[in-house]
């Protein structure tokens, strides 16, 4: 009797096997409150036979290499700007939107179908919302805004404070356009691909300021925070003034946790905050794209973008209308640079401060 009980058992093991899907996700793996929301997304949707897979990448322009060359064997991807438009210009993704029943509850007002200047086309979905600002005590920087002319006094009070991660680096690249946006008069361009624009000319004045901020910040920018979490932690630790981030909800959620001092606030630099969203996309060499629309289905539930959001882990806003204060307080958007300033940009800083 044991014996046929084990069997059975083994039977329907084997059977739920056997309709599991796996689905490899290929995504950024550097954050732990993202890793730990992507384990608790994993063990929800075991309950729809799928095996989400978290294949964890310090950059996901090597995934993008890897599929533009025929080589991956992802599943889904999280991506954004410069990655997703070399995936669109190759032709190695997916029409998905029309397909996922909760993409109707997504949020209209932060303009989603256009990634970096470049039109959706119903190839990725939004995932997330990422708004580029600082991080600063109440004591240091007063107000929620300040100009790029207002933080060059501050660092000329208070020396060695103030530094940003140095370009490539996301979020340093996007210091520089922050800066750009509060130095220029014509911010509109900024949308127009690179090379249809004077970008020479509309650089320069980002150039000169930075020749006058770089003496007066820390190490004399002789060195710069690796990362946006090398610069965190420098700020916690009371060494620079400032941190960045591109998450509108980091504050609340670091002071929260006891990372940060508990009167840090989040400050515009510039008018508004360089604003876009992060994505999920399918590759066309997806072998299991239906159950890949599925975790993206689940991603925009109720469900999944009330618990992405909460402070005490991840708190990335959602990015669909949540019926209740669950939906974040968001920051003034401006819209981000299209994707070919990004390269355009960091090449340009190296040549003149590397």
């Amino acid at each position: 009797m044991k014996a046929l009980l084990f069997m059975l058992l083994a039977v329907v093991s084997l059977g739920t096997m056997a309709n599991s899907q796996t689905v490899y996700f290929y995504a950024w793996g550097g954050n732990p409150a993202v890793n730990d929301y992507l384990r608790w997304a994993a063990r929800e949707l075991k309950q729809q036979d799928i095996d989400l897979r978290h294949v964890k990448v310090a950059d996901i322009a090597e995934v993008v290499k890897q599929l533009t060359d025929g080589r991956s064997n992802a599943d889904l991807v999280w991506i954004n700007g410069e990655n997703f438009h070399a995936l669109k210009s190759a032709g190695k993704l997916q029409s998905i939107v029309a397909d996922i029943d909760n993409t109707g509850k997504l949020r209209d007002a932060l303009n989603w179908r256009v990634d970096f200047g470049e039109p959706v086309d119903g190839l990725e979905v939004p995932w997330g919302v990422g708004q580029f600002h600082l991080l600063s005590c109440q004591r240091c920087i007063s107000g929620s805004q300040i100009s790029a002319e207002e933080l060059l006094i501050y660092a000329e009070r208070n020396p060695g404070k103030i530094s940003y991660p140095k370009p490539p680096e996301f979020h340093g690249t996007t210091f520089l356009k922050a800066l750009l946006l509060s130095l220029s008069e014509r911010r509109e361009v900024f949308q127009q691909p690179v090379a249809e624009v004077d970008a020479q000319q509309l650089t320069q004045p980002l150039w000169n300021y930075l020749q006058r901020l770089h003496p007066l910040i820390w190490q004399q920018a002789e060195n710069f925070p690796a990362s946006a979490a090398e610069q965190l932690n420098w700020f916690a630790n009371g060494a620079l003034d400032v941190a960045v981030s591109f998450n509108p909800n980091e504050a609340q959620t670091l002071v929260q946790q006891g990372r940060i001092p508990e009167n840090t606030q989040r400050v515009v630099l510039g008018e508004a905050a360089v604003t876009n969203h992060h994505y999920l996309a399918i590759p066309t060499t997806a072998q299991q794209a239906e159950a890949a629309r599925e975790v993206i289905n689940f991603m925009l539930s109720d469900k999944a973008q009330r618990r992405k959001a909460r402070l005490d882990g991840w708190g990335d806003p959602a990015v669909i209308e949540l019926t209740d204060s669950g939906t974040p307080t968001l920051l003034p958007v401006a819209a981000d640079f299209h994707a070919s300033w990004q390269a355009y940009l960091e090449q340009a800083w190296l040549e003149r401060f590397q």
